[in-house]
C-alpha cells in the first residue's frame, strides 16, 4: 500500500510539473507575441520553466525509478490536458489571429 501511495504521489507531482511547464508555455506564447520584446519573454520563460521542472524531478522524483516513471507519465498526461484546454480557447485575441498567416 505504501508503494501505491508513493507512485500516486509521483504521478501527482509529475502532473503538477507538467501543468506548470505547458501552462506556462501557453501563457508565454499568448503574452510574448503581443510584446515588443518577444525574445526576452521566450528565453526567460524557457529558463524558468525548465529549471523548475528539472529541480522538481530531481528533488521530488529522483530517488526511485518507479516514482520517476509515474512522474513522467503524469507530465505527459498534463501535456494532453493542457493541449485540450487551450485548444478550446483557440484565438480569442485579435493580435494572435493574424500571427499564423503569411501575406
Amino acid at each position: 500500500m505504501n508503494e501505491v501511495l508513493s507512485l500516486a504521489a509521483g504521478w501527482l507531482a509529475g502532473s503538477v510539473l507538467g501543468a506548470f511547464f505547458f501552462g506556462g508555455l501557453w501563457w508565454t506564447v499568448r503574452r510574448g507575441m503581443a510584446s515588443e520584446r518577444v525574445a526576452l519573454w521566450f528565453m526567460g520563460s524557457m529558463l524558468l520553466r525548465t529549471s523548475v521542472v528539472l529541480l522538481g524531478f530531481y528533488f521530488v522524483l529522483g530517488d526511485d525509478w518507479r516514482r520517476l516513471v509515474a512522474g513522467l507519465l503524469g507530465f505527459v498526461v498534463a501535456r494532453l490536458i493542457v493541449m485540450r484546454l487551450t485548444r478550446s480557447a483557440e484565438h480569442p485575441d485579435p493580435v494572435l489571429q493574424d500571427a499564423g498567416h503569411a501575406p
